[in-house]
């Protein structure tokens, strides 16, 4: 029987790792435990970490969207590292077919005259009739509520108590246009609707004129940009001027808002016309010669009065300058060339005039004082036109007769003249600026682009455009958008 030979077993081979389960990691192909092929709710750092090639922890992003420079919630401003911008698009320039409808702002902080809290004290008691209250109840209330009359009789008190001041939040919050005021001013405007088919009101604000003075050089001039401007037909840029509101929030902060609709000549005037007396001076010339007669002693105190009231718009301008010229009769002529030493020019009008001959604008003084004074100083101060009252002047004894030559340049006339003005020099009404103080300056006022009232009567504050408060008339050129630097360097 042959031998039966039995094939030794095979040996098993050494256990050698598949491509497909080798890792450049050794402690992942040895860990005993392996996490599940897909992650789940909850991301630990390890799942993160381990599966970070095969699955996406963070949702895909749509790029397909290209950026067109334009920031929205989906593409935000980024801030560069060493750099900070802001963009304002909604104040830059409109739409193709659209056209800019901005109202500008401009808040002058009047630092010269800080107010002061005119709330109304509750009213003093005032003896009443023995009859009314025992005597025990007069001695126990010295002083009455203020909703309460002081007198039991109508005749002694009005039926109403004089309404309470604001009180002036610039004491709490800052002597200056502080961002409070601002923000202020902000809520005031976004009360009043905007334009069919708006419904957002951008804003934008520059400082331009910080106080020198203070260490943190605060802000006593801000111009702020609003887009759009309040809806016209409901609220004129004429009435808005006056309205109730824009008054409280000026009393309350201690400024004044001047309010322009952004045009292209708000930034380009071309012709300036300024009244004299308590404009370019700081006197009424016609005052002036009244306090030189002696006799009778009281004439330049009726004088001042006479003045005071046609200022106040409570007299006729044309005839109340007769009769106060009347009662100057029998001074000497000369005395026009003995006031000019006295007469005291506004302060910043020096430079405010330089300012105004470098940019090429054509200045005028439309006076309803008297021409030989008027001329006097236009040509002191490089006005280009100057034009006033003529009094009589008796050519024998060289006194005045107390007679007024040609027209009065009242409130008519001096309309005429600006009108006349502007025509020979080819400039429209848009670009032209009329300064004064007086309610005969009101006609000109209105038919200038600008009309602006300088330390005014309340009347002629309350009808002009715009208003001016401080001590220097050079605040006119932050109504045309100049900043301080700008200005400084226009008057050096």
């Amino acid at each position: 029987m042959a031998e039966q030979h039995t094939s030794p077993p095979p040996t098993q081979s050494r256990p050698v790792m598949a491509a497909a389960r080798r890792s450049s990691s050794f402690l992942r192909e040895h860990q005993q435990y392996r996490p599940p092929s897909k992650p789940e709710n909850h991301y630990g750092i390890d799942t993160v970490v381990e599966d970070l090639q095969a699955h996406s922890v963070s949702p895909p992003r749509d790029i397909s969207s290209a950026f067109k420079g334009i920031p929205s919630p989906e593409n935000p401003p980024t801030v560069v590292e060493g750099q900070t911008h802001e963009l304002s698009h909604p104040n830059c320039t409109p739409l193709p077919g659209s056209v800019t409808n901005r109202l500008m702002a401009t808040l002058f902080y009047k630092s010269t005259a800080p107010r002061v809290s005119n709330a109304i004290p509750s009213p003093k008691q005032v003896p009443s009739p023995k009859t009314s209250r025992s005597p025990s109840l007069r001695a126990a209330e010295p002083d009455l509520p203020p909703t309460m009359a002081p007198s039991s009789s109508l005749e002694t008190f009005p039926l109403e108590p004089p309404a309470t001041e604001p009180e002036p939040l610039d004491h709490l919050y800052g002597s200056y246009v502080s961002p409070m005021c601002i923000a202020s001013f902000l809520h005031l405007m976004s009360t009043f609707p905007l334009p069919a088919g708006s419904s957002d009101l951008h804003s934008a604000h520059r400082c331009l004129h910080l106080d020198p003075a203070h260490k943190e050089h605060h802000p006593l001039v801000v111009e702020l940009t609003l887009s759009p401007a309040p809806a016209a037909d409901y609220l004129p840029l004429k009435d808005l001027r006056k309205h109730e509101l824009i008054y409280r929030f000026e009393r309350e902060w201690n400024v004044d808002v001047a309010l322009r609709s952004d045009t292209l000549w708000r930034r380009y005037p071309r012709l300036v016309v300024f009244d004299m007396d308590s404009t370019l001076i700081t006197q009424e010339v016609i005052d002036l010669l009244a306090s030189t007669i002696q006799d009778p002693p009281d004439l330049a105190a009726r004088v001042a009065d006479i003045t005071h009231r046609a200022m106040m718009g409570e007299l006729e301008f044309d005839s109340a300058f007769r009769e106060r010229v009347k009662l100057l009769t029998g001074l000497p002529g000369t005395l026009f060339n003995e006031l000019r030493p006295v007469l005291d020019v506004t302060n910043g009008v020096k430079p405010l005039l330089k300012a105004l001959q470098r940019l090429g604008v054509k200045t005028a003084v439309l006076s309803g004082g008297f021409l030989p004074l008027t001329s006097w100083l236009a040509g002191e101060l490089g006005i280009d036109y100057a034009h006033a009252n003529e009094v009589v002047i008796d050519e024998t004894t060289g006194r005045l007769t107390g007679e007024v030559k040609g027209r009065i340049v009242g409130k008519e006339r001096k309309r005429e003249l600006l009108i006349e003005i502007a025509e020979k020099e080819g400039i429209p009404l848009e670009q032209v600026v009329a300064v004064g103080d007086g309610a005969n300056d009101l006609l000109m006022m209105e038919a200038a682009g600008l009309g602006v009232a300088w330390n005014a009567k309340p009347m002629v504050q309350m009808e002009a455009s715009s208003r001016l408060n401080g001590d220097s008339l050079l605040d006119l050129l932050y109504l045309f958008g100049f900043t301080q630097e700008e200005i400084s360097q226009l008057t050096a």
